[in-house]
């Protein structure tokens, strides 16, 4: 369907602008001296009105012949064409309507005759006029159309990417908890038991997420302290947590387990290599439309640097890029014995990921069809 025939209103806003045309059109014919300027407007306010749906046609065959320089004569040969077809219909037209107004005005067919050859002229014109108005249209249309499709296709990459990275998550962080239950229970069978029950219900919490594309800070630091319950089975007193929050930051849309990585990286790469032990703070904090969340956590300077953060950590930073662009970011300090992590992003509210749920639904269903 042609794009000004969509809605009633375009159409309205169509024929407004084509009013103007027929006054001007009644003007010249009032002007060669032959009809009065009542016959001058009964004639051309109904042809303009017809010869105004005639030039809708242009939009079917500039679809079909789009512009191209080496279809220059092509183009050429085919809108000549149309346009004379055009024009001599809209004479045709405009002699039996002189002829049926005869009937109110003495003798109008006959006075008329001599402008046909104005009235062709014109019609030609304005035919060739509304093929080039076409062409501006289509060219606006297929930029349009470019830009969304464009659009659809990041979208479509950047979940793809959320998804390969999401995918990472668990068997690397499976791994890493069978490799301590298995140097467990060579020391202890009781405590090994007591964290493969604790693993199960972290993996059955991680299950329950399905394939949520956010979750609330409150539902992440929930899942965090289940990992850190997993260690703490292997490290007991030696793993301590300490946690602040401010409790309107807990209803900010998160990353599903973009938090766990941090934490066990805290754990392996700090905790693990001291002998008594350290502290593991998680802060979280809202401020001006923006949520930090620091990771800190003690470690052993005669570690090298290098051994401190890797997989994990460029797993976050990926997944922040993918789903959050420039917007989001993850760095790392070090001052003293203290490593930090933090984590900077939008918050947002349920309703905007909603909306973003939404339109990631639409691209799947899309899709598939």
């Amino acid at each position: 369907m042609h794009p000004l025939l969509a809605t009633k209103g375009r159409i309205a806003l169509y024929l407004l602008v084509w009013l103007p045309l027929g006054a001007l059109l009644g003007y010249l014919l009032a002007m060669q001296g032959k009809l009065t300027w009542t016959e001058g407007a009964s004639l051309a306010l109904p042809l303009t009105l017809f010869y105004s749906f005639v030039c809708l046609a242009p939009w079917y065959v500039c679809r079909v012949l789009p512009l191209g320089f080496t279809q220059i004569p092509k183009l050429l040969g085919n809108h000549i064409a149309a346009a004379i077809v055009a024009g001599l219909l809209w004479i045709l037209v405009a002699n039996l309507l002189a002829i049926g107004l005869g009937r109110y005005f003495a003798q109008l067919s006959e006075r008329f005759r001599q402008h046909l050859p104005l009235l062709f002229g014109i019609g030609v014109l304005l035919y060739l006029l509304s093929v080039a108005l076409h062409y501006a249209l289509l060219l606006d249309v297929s930029s349009k159309e470019a830009e969304t499709r464009a659009q659809e296709s990041r979208t479509l990459a950047r979940e793809a990417e959320l998804k390969a990275l999401k995918a990472q998550i668990n068997p690397h962080f499976l791994f890493n908890s069978l490799h301590s239950i298995s140097a467990l229970a060579t020391v202890d069978g009781v405590r090994a038991r007591d964290m493969c029950i604790k693993l199960s219900d972290f993996l059955r919490s991680t299950l329950s997420l399905g394939e949520k594309n956010s979750i609330s800070l409150r539902e992440e630091l929930a899942l965090a302290k289940a990992y850190l319950d997993v260690e703490q089975v292997r490290f007991g007193s030696r793993l301590r947590i300490e946690l602040e929050t401010d409790a309107d930051c807990e209803a900010c849309r998160v990353p599903p387990l973009f938090l766990q990585p941090l934490v066990e990286n805290a754990v392996k790469h700090g905790i693990a290599g001291l002998v008594d032990g350290g502290t593991i703070r998680m802060q979280a904090h809202c401020r001006e439309g923006w949520l930090r969340v620091p990771v800190e956590n003690e470690f052993d300077r005669e570690v090298p640097a290098a051994r401190r953060g890797g997989l994990g950590l460029q797993n976050v930073r990926n997944r922040l890029r993918a789903l959050y662009e420039n917007q989001a970011r993850l760095d790392t300090t070090v001052t003293q014995n203290v490593f930090v992590v933090e984590v900077e992003l939008p918050c947002f509210w349920e309703e905007s990921f909603q909306r973003l749920d939404t339109l990631l639904d639409e691209l799947k269903t899309r899709e598939k069809t």
